[in-house]
């Protein structure tokens, strides 16, 4: 049995350090977009009772904003990644 069908261990590591940047990345975002396009569609008084063109206000700001996140991480990260987060 050949050992070379077996993945370089550093590749591994250096994929499995990238996978978990790029994925505590994106969730932190969403968190961040998400939240505050609540307290921009509803207002933050009134988040818990939104109507639902405000719901869906929220998930098109919340879109938008995921958007724009991914169009300026080309400036500051990685041109070939949506990620801001350098080496992903």
């Amino acid at each position: 049995m050949s050992s070379s069908s077996l993945p370089n261990v550093q590749t591994v590591i250096q994929t499995a350090q990238t996978y978990a940047r790029d994925l505590g990345e994106r969730v932190l975002w969403t968190f961040l977009i998400a939240g505050g396009s609540v307290a921009l569609a509803a207002g933050p008084g009134d988040m818990f009772h939104a109507s639902f063109w405000q719901t869906v206000g929220t998930a098109g700001l919340a879109a938008v904003g995921s958007l724009v996140k991914g169009l300026l991480a080309r400036v500051v990260g990685n041109k070939n990644s949506a990620s801001t987060a350098s080496g992903v």
